[in-house]
């Protein structure tokens, strides 16, 4: 159950986006398939830019059910974009309820004008570049905002370096603010992998889902970032070995409550374009059963 813990809800579905790139159509199907599946209790929110919320009320028609009501994170560009959330709420809240919202600031003038006007029912994650973590950190904390970090893309300088990553994760601990991630996070571990799903695409080192959550439940737990730099690069197969009650590291344990307590109030959840591929690969690695078998999940 400690693996369950771990990535109840974790996946925000981003089919719309790089490298799956789907039409809209395809990518409401594809998440109204996940939440009738076996492993819906890893799907967290469908993922969609505002200024496509007109393509989704088309797409969604006869999909929208009221007995499985969809969580939606809009990727929000400017004060008219949250209006068109808030209107969309209005209209569909029945069946579709946007409870988060994902901004972009890469200065402290343009957070304080990405957040203005954010109600109090909506979650707000404002991405920023992790040079600027020490200068507009305390400033989404102080908006009563959270933070969203890229952790990959489809080249290869869209992936920070674990140094980086670490040092901001462990910033936004310190502080007790939540953050989510976004981006290049297909694969359970760390390991080289194509960047696109073409047949020529190159490929390079892609950071693990599996790395960076047990990495920020041990920021969380009081680690430093310099100490969780190996459990980011950590590439073994067996490296993170789970059982009921815990993940074990190397000599190192979190039990199943620091990982409640990571994933409630610290890392939430990681936006990904693909949903089947994480569960294909932690299902080969007997981490998940197929849904034929009915034993425990870890």
């Amino acid at each position: 159950m400690a693996l369950r813990t771990l990535l109840a809800s974790v996946i925000d579905y981003a089919g719309l986006f790089p490298p799956a790139g789907l039409g809209m159509t395809a990518a409401a199907r594809e998440h109204a398939s996940y939440l009738s599946g076996p492993h819906a209790w890893m799907l967290g929110r469908f993922v969609l830019p505002a200024a496509r919320l007109a393509e989704l009320e088309l797409a969604a028609q006869g999909i929208w059910n009221p007995s499985c009501r969809w969580r939606i994170s809009a990727l929000v560009g400017s004060p008219a974009e949250l209006a068109q959330c808030l209107a969309f709420n209005q209209r569909h809240s029945e069946v579709a309820i946007i409870d988060t919202i994902e901004l972009k600031a890469t200065t402290a003038d343009e957070l304080r004008v990405a957040v203005t006007g954010i109600p109090a029912t909506m979650a707000a994650y404002v991405e920023i570049p992790l040079a600027t973590t020490t200068t507009l950190v305390p400033l989404i904390v102080a908006a009563k905002v959270f933070a969203k970090v890229r952790t990959g893309g489809v080249t290869a300088p869209a992936f920070p370096a674990c140094a980086d990553l670490a040092e901001f994760m462990a910033v936004c601990a310190q502080v007790r603010l939540p953050v989510k991630a976004t981006a290049g996070l297909h694969h359970p571990l760390r390991g080289v992998a194509p960047f696109t799903y073409q047949p020529d695409s190159a490929s390079g080192t892609m950071h693990g889902f599996l790395n960076v959550f047990i990495a920020a439940a041990f920021l969380w737990s009081g680690w430093d970032a310099q100490r969780v730099v190996p459990v980011l690069e950590e590439s073994a197969p067996d490296g993170f070995r789970f059982d009921a009650e815990g993940v074990h590291w190397r000599g190192h344990r979190l039990e199943r409550a620091a990982l409640q307590q990571c994933r409630e109030h610290f890392l939430r959840s990681f936006g990904s374009c693909s949903f089947t591929d994480p569960i294909a690969e932690l299902t080969t690695m007997h981490l998940l059963r197929s849904p034929t078998d009915t034993r425990t999940t870890l």
